[in-house]
């Protein structure tokens, strides 16, 4: 009898051995832990790898075989001539306050728009000058402020001033155009956060019997402190890569000869591609120290504030 149970062959409904070719593509991304998500990413991963990642690879690699000298050399020029390294102070002297003040400005619009029944047309209204882009927007100030300009004529004939103000070729043409141009994507990032901040919580205060500033202070600031430090950030980064404002608006070899312009000048004027990509690290290790500098400090703040909290 155990010689005939052995010979009988197997059950029909027996599971057979499955071949990996029969699985489905997807079956077996999914059983190693690929999801349809990280499939959609794969191109965006390697559109960024191939516009930005092996430019600046090209680039660090670049700076470091300089005309001449060492493997230095170029670096070693940039902060030994005042010409050069004077660029970063004159940037961050124009990005840095353009920067705070869009971010001061765009708090009490964006709380302002939140609450109004328009808020749809007034926010396409004042995001306007990001589609006419930093040359045109230029070239309208050059226009309306210069000289012979609206703004002067209207000073003039109202009497307020007997001659012209200079407010083109100058630091205060370029800040003009960098305010113009950054406080809508100020204004976006911060309307976004102060739009999902939970209304109840402001009721509950008035209820209470806080004040508009009180809630202000207690409430709002502390609720859109986190994305304000964010704001700033992708917004200094904006302002520190000014090009043709400085060159339109500003002097470009006095007050607002900025660290883009030095780059440029190396590349097509002096046909050091190099030296022009040591600026640009250079460019770069500064917006990375300031945007570290910001995240830490919200960091502090945060952890800070947690604490305070629990104690």
């Amino acid at each position: 009898m155990t010689s005939l149970d052995t010979s009988l062959p197997r059950a029909r409904n027996a599971t057979a051995p499955v071949a990996p070719e029969a699985v489905p593509l997807r079956q077996r991304l999914k059983a190693q832990g690929y999801d349809g998500i990280t499939l959609l990413a794969l191109p965006a991963a390697g559109f960024l790898v191939l516009l930005f990642v092996y430019p600046f690879l090209y680039g660090l690699f670049l700076s470091f075989k300089p005309k001449a000298g060492g493997l230095l050399a170029n670096y070693a020029r940039f902060f030994s001539d005042p010409f050069l390294y004077e660029t970063i102070g004159k940037t961050l002297w124009l990005a840095v306050p353009v920067t705070l003040l869009n971010a001061v400005l765009a708090v009490p619009v964006a709380l302002r728009v939140r609450d109004i029944r328009y808020q749809r047309v007034l926010t396409t209204i004042l995001v306007v000058p990001i589609t006419l882009g930093t040359v045109l927007v230029a070239q309208g100030l050059l226009n309306y402020l210069g000289p012979q300009g609206w703004f002067n004529r209207v000073l003039m004939t109202a009497g307020i001033i007997s001659s012209p103000v200079k407010l083109i070729h100058n630091y205060w043409g370029v800040f003009l155009s960098l305010l113009i141009t950054g406080f809508p994507f100020a204004f976006l990032l911060t309307l976004s956060y102060v739009s999902g901040i939970d209304r109840n919580l402001e009721r509950s205060a008035a209820t209470l019997g806080a004040g508009g500033w009180e809630r202000f202070r207690r409430i709002l600031l502390p609720l859109i402190l986190p994305g304000l430090a964010i704001t700033f950030c992708l917004s200094f980064v904006q302002a520190f890569a000014v090009f043709p404002s400085a060159v339109l608006l500003g002097s470009p070899a006095g007050p607002t000869r900025v660290i883009s312009i030095a780059a440029y000048q190396a590349a097509f004027e002096e046909y050091d591609y190099a030296m022009a990509s040591a600026i640009a690290m250079v460019m770069g290790a500064v917006q990375l120290l300031v945007v570290g500098l910001v995240l830490g400090a919200r960091g502090f703040l945060y952890r800070g504030s947690t604490a305070g909290g629990k104690g």
